[in-house]
């Protein structure tokens, strides 16, 4: 992510995937990433089970898990302390613990370049992997609907949250909940009413979107304004005109999750 304006306050191979189905840029100052994917899995249902009838409301946020970013650059960082507190009943806000992520996923970037100075999408699955859950993967989704039906997927299914890529690749949210017109645990037959997403640069920076206050619940066609097609200002990507999100997608091969310390 890249800078947008001044504060005086302070500052491999990976697992990918990718997915397939059907998606006003404000001005902002955020982070650039940079992201890799290929190919994804298409939902599920989950055998043995029968559609729910009506609305179905998932959610994992919980006050106090909230983290606003400590730099104008560490979206990633502090996503990846947002998503911790969920998973693990924690309540950091360190600003010491968001530069251990960030340092580790900048030491993890695949793209070393001079002008980028943030974390691009090797460094960030690598951080997530290592301090969230070895079960993320990128996935790379060539419509807005495939990425947005994924995503409530494996968050159902999971219970972990999920990154979105917005701002065409400049942010980070993580997305906590929602709201679909059956249970996507259970059937592939749904639709996406509404999301819920936590914003890092809320408290920093709300203007146009970015951020709104944490666990905001955001309509399926309002997401359209902030989840876009990744676009990298240094160079082509393979990634360009994707969808970006990162999923937790169980696997057989676990590592350990690095617990923290100061």
């Amino acid at each position: 992510m890249m800078p947008m304006a001044r504060s005086s306050r302070r500052g491999k191979a990976l697992r990918v995937v990718a997915s397939s189905g059907r998606a006003r840029r404000p001005r902002i100052v955020v982070i650039t990433l940079l992201f890799l994917a290929t190919f994804a899995p298409a939902p599920v249902a989950v055998a043995g089970t029968s559609p729910q009838a009506g609305p179905v409301t998932f959610d994992v946020y919980r006050t106090g898990v909230y983290s606003e970013q400590a730099t104008w650059t560490w979206c990633t960082a502090a996503s990846v302390q947002i998503m911790r507190n969920i998973l693990f009943a924690e309540a950091d806000h360190s600003s010491a613990h968001q530069q251990q992520f960030f340092d580790y996923m900048r030491a993890s970037n695949r793209y070393q370049l001079a002008n980028h100075r943030g974390v691009d999408p090797q460094g960030f699955l690598a951080g997530l992997r290592h301090f969230v859950s070895p079960d993320y993967a990128l996935v790379a989704s060539l419509t807005f609907d495939a990425a947005v039906r994924s995503a409530v997927t494996q968050l159902r299914l999971t219970g972990k949250p999920v990154v979105l890529i917005v701002a065409a690749g400049r942010h980070a949210w993580v997305l906590t909940g929602s709201t679909t017109t059956a249970d996507p645990a259970r059937t592939t037959d749904f639709r996406v009413v509404s999301v819920r997403i936590v914003g890092p640069l809320y408290g920093r920076q709300s203007i146009n979107g970015y951020d709104s206050p944490p666990d905001t619940s955001i309509s399926y066609a309002a997401l359209r304004r902030f989840l876009l097609p990744y676009r990298f200002p240094f160079s082509g990507t393979p990634w360009t005109g994707r969808y970006l999100t990162f999923q937790a997608i169980p696997t057989t091969a676990k590592a350990g999750v690095v617990p923290l310390a100061l």
